[in-house]
């Protein structure tokens, strides 16, 4: 979605979403518990060991997820996707030592599945992180996200924030068809939002993910309670700070 820049200059938003304006510490367990919920009428099992599955699980294919993606950068995106929903309802089984869906494709569409029950039953935004997104809305500025998490999965966390209509573009990889895993996801959500590198305002909790969207070209701001271990650039501790900031 192209969006015009704010003719006055003020900088296009984009808001990582885990960590910015999301507590994962408040996610990872209501995930746990829900899919508790959701798996045992479809595969069996209890709800406590689905819940412990799923910890298990998530813990070890994250880092197998950003190995596949430096193997295999210019993998298509779909497929780098796909093997990761198979395995992910794989690797529960696995842990389970129950059967899972027959065919990867069938694991993948289970994992959707769970996934689009799931997400809108969580609570984990951080405190004033809505009002933050309001307020900024309000002054005129464009927001969009960035985040390694999927369109329809933002839209659906951010409904459940109330704040969906204050976003433009849900950037997610699945948008422009890259992991948010080096410089060139950036460059591509800023040409596919019609924003000059320049003007693009990037605020994430990672310092490793602001380095990449400084290489891309853009300005940046460290969310993160107590602030940079490192040579900081501009931070604040939560995003209920980014108007004053943006203000001042």
């Amino acid at each position: 979605m192209h969006t015009q820049p704010p003719p006055d200059g003020r900088p296009v938003l984009f808001l990582d979403d885990g960590g910015v304006m999301s507590d994962n510490d408040l996610r990872a367990p209501q995930w746990q518990a829900l899919v508790g919920e959701y798996m045992p009428p479809r595969l069996g099992a209890s709800p406590a060991a689905w819940a412990e599955a799923n910890r298990v699980a998530v813990g070890a294919l994250f880092d197998e997820w950003f190995a596949w993606v430096r193997a295999e950068p210019d993998a298509p995106y779909d497929t780098l996707w796909a093997r990761y929903q198979a395995r992910w309802v794989r690797d529960m089984c696995a842990y389970l030592g129950i059967s899972a869906p027959a065919s990867d494709a069938d694991c993948a569409r289970l994992a959707e599945a769970a996934s689009a029950w799931v997400i809108p039953r969580v609570r984990a935004a951080f405190a004033g992180a809505a009002e933050a997104i309001r307020a900024l809305h309000a002054a005129g500025y464009v927001l969009h996200t960035a985040s390694g998490e999927h369109s329809a999965e933002l839209a659906l966390y951010l409904t459940a924030m109330g704040v969906r209509e204050q976003f433009a573009s849900l950037y997610g990889p699945d948008l422009v068809a890259r992991p948010k895993a080096g410089p060139v996801f950036y460059e591509r959500i800023f040409h596919h939002a019609g924003v000059p590198a320049a003007r693009a305002l990037v605020v994430d909790d990672s310092e490793r993910a602001l380095a990449w969207a400084t290489a891309a070209g853009a300005q940046t701001v460290l969310c993160r309670p107590g602030g940079s271990s490192q040579a900081p650039p501009t931070c604040i501790g939560s995003l209920a700070d980014l108007p004053a900031l943006l203000a001042g």
